[in-house]
């Protein structure tokens, strides 16, 4: 270890040192590896279930996989500029991939593993995607049956052969030969390899990350390495880890933020990131794991909540009463505390007594026991979710970034969280409110524009460097940014009264039989929703009280459940305007998935895809 490197005994970066890299001369992630692989060498930096076993990779390994991926990619004429795209879900080998790749200034593209063919199809020929990595035989039909489409694309990598037969066909390989054939000229190009890490830039482009679509084609955004470096040094002021500790990857890894949280973030922090088997065994792989970090979108943090309260239920009654009397002393205790309201001698002792006896026992069974950086965003987030975390010690921090601003650009500090705020800005980040109160970030962290879409990338950042989101939102006196809703999104009655439509449906989302829902109310007199309940949740309440139902359809069509949702949305109206209320709504007899056109890769219902497809059933809610 350098005299540089002994300020840092942990391994990660303390914000008052912002030119660390710079006089490391590290410039890129994958020089950021190397690094990390001679400091670090045999700990341990992944690990990945297979068949209920976990394997661990040591940085050095990591190091060493991302050579010989770098090398089989030169070797089928990947040159920099190129483009690579991966088509799997988390594991060690996507990383691989994407490091290999950057390692020879090459571009990956993350394609999520629930798109169709013809969805493929698109990716790889608006990115020009010459070589593509699958992973199993799922992925590798669908990437098969639209090739003859993609003309620049020449070689398919196969990373699980399961369920194939011997790959005999034209520009298919598997990833252990890949893999094998780089191996095979680590020595003899070591210094050619050497000489492309080095010559690794902050200008150059990492990957794109391509936008949802819901308001057109899918744009992919260009990240490039100075935008990460940002995010490596802006890590430290928001996570609460270090060498050792561990992570969970389980959100796509097309997605900035998961990117961010299982490849960037360990490269500042050394936390050890872990892949569950498959993206079913999340939950009990959180169990076994117990991260000391987890980031999940509100609706992760949501289902957790549901299968509390689930677990509740079936509890015996003295324990489920037990549970209840303390949730709700603790949320008196989280709300004196957030109004500065000190607590009586009395308060503080039953909080110590469930902090001993009562919580432990409820974040084993969540998994959450050993949590000390729990971070949540990508959407607004209920603020009686963030009460209830709270509630029972999880210090659940709301933060706010775009594909566009690489991640995360404001969160909430741990010891100053306020609901309803995504928190202050990172340092080295600008952020203000613009014109029709829309929320405009500048800095390192804003993206290098759109591939392809020079115009597209003009209209989202202006002359001055400003990016503009989209997002309407206001800052108070201390520098905290709420954010109201996307701008697109807000409605406006026929009598002229403008709503933010998220709020509301943050509030219906909250509750356990509601997995989501969409506010219907532009030029309308009044509001109305779409529903779509909690499969699990609402098939469960039907069981215990033996309403029948055969299939999902019939299920959301019985009296009783119809009733289940109308006192949930009766609830919620109650802490509304009357202007605001929802009079109306139907439930969506389709049980979705991100297969489907109403849903985004990530799970958000697309407001416009929904009043096309269900034109009929929203007019039916102002018809009488």
């Amino acid at each position: 270890m350098t005299a540089s490197d002994s300020r840092f005994p942990e391994g990660s970066f303390p914000a008052r040192d912002p030119g660390w890299l710079a006089t490391h001369a590290i410039h890129t992630w994958p020089q950021m590896l190397r690094r990390r692989a001679a400091q670090w060498g045999e700990r341990p930096a992944l690990r990945h279930k297979l068949r209920g076993l976990w394997h661990t990779w040591t940085w050095a390994m990591y190091w060493d996989q991302v050579r010989a991926t770098a090398h089989a990619l030169a070797a089928r004429g990947l040159r920099r500029g190129a483009v690579v795209s991966v088509l799997a879900e988390n594991r060690p080998e996507w990383l691989f991939a994407d490091l290999g790749a950057q390692a020879l200034g090459v571009m990956t593209n993350g394609i999520y593993p629930t798109s169709s063919p013809e969805q493929i199809a698109y990716f790889l020929n608006d990115s020009g995607t010459e070589l593509l990595v699958v992973e199993n035989q799922e992925q590798f039909d669908k990437a098969w049956s639209i090739r003859s489409q993609c003309p620049a694309l020449h070689t398919i990598v196969v990373i699980d052969l399961r369920g194939l037969r011997a790959l005999d066909l034209e520009g298919v390989i598997s990833w252990e030969v890949f893999v094998g054939e780089g191996r095979q000229k680590v020595d003899a190009d070591a210094s050619t390899f050497e000489r492309e890490v080095d010559a690794g830039a902050e200008d150059d482009i990492a990957f794109l990350v391509y936008t949802s679509g819901t308001t057109g084609p899918p744009k992919g955004a260009m990240i490039s390495q100075r935008n990460l470096m940002f995010q490596l040094e802006a890590a430290p002021q928001y996570l609460e880890v270090g060498p050792g500790d561990r992570g969970l990857s389980f959100l796509p890894l097309c997605h900035i933020a998961e990117r961010l949280n299982t490849v960037g973030n360990p490269l500042a922090m050394g936390h050890v990131m872990h892949f569950p088997e498959h993206s079913g065994t999340v939950f009990n792989d959180l169990r076994e794991v117990s991260p000391h970090l987890v980031f999940g979108p509100p609706r992760f943090w949501e289902k957790m909540h549901s299968q509390v309260r689930l677990a509740l239920d079936d509890a015996p009654g003295w324990i489920r009463s037990l549970a209840d009397r303390g949730i709700a002393a603790s949320l008196r205790g989280v709300d004196a505390r957030l109004q500065h309201q000190p607590l009586s001698a009395w308060g503080q002792g039953g909080q110590a007594v469930r902090a001993a006896l009562l919580w432990p026992n409820l974040l084993s069974f969540m998994g959450l026991k050993d949590l000390r950086t729990a971070i949540t965003g990508a959407a607004p987030v209920p603020p009686d979710l963030l009460r209830w975390y709270m509630g029972i010690g999880v210090v659940l921090r709301e933060a706010y970034g775009l594909t566009e601003t690489c991640g995360f650009c404001t969160a909430n500090p741990r010891g100053a969280v306020r609901l309803g705020y995504a928190g202050l800005r990172a340092r080295g980040t600008e952020v203000k409110i613009g014109t029709n109160d829309e929320v405009l970030v500048r800095g390192p962290n804003v993206f290098a524009g759109y591939w392809g879409r020079a115009e597209q990338t003009r209209e989202a950042i202006d002359a001055e460097g400003w990016l503009h989101t989209g997002d309407c939102g206001e800052m108070d006196a201390d520098g905290y940014l709420r954010i109201r809703d996307r701008i697109k999104d807000i409605l406006i009655t026929s009598g002229g009264k403008n709503i933010n439509p998220s709020e509301i449906e943050n509030r219906l989302k909250f509750n356990p039989f509601i997995a989501d829902a969409v506010v219907i109310g532009e030029a309308r007199p009044y509001l109305t929703c779409l529903v779509m309940i909690d499969a699990d949740n609402v098939a469960r309440y039907a069981q215990d009280r033996q309403i029948p139902f055969t299939d999902f359809a019939s299920l959301t069509r019985t009296p009783e459940v119809v009733e289940l949702v109308a006192r949930q949305i009766e609830e919620v109206n109650t802490g509304l305007a009357r202007v605001e209320t929802i009079k109306q709504f139907r439930i969506l007899s389709q049980l979705l998935s991100a297969e489907d056109e109403e849903l985004t890769p990530t799970m958000k219902l697309k407001r416009k895809v929904l009043a096309r497809k269900y034109a009929d059933l929203i007019e039916a809610m102002y018809s009488g």
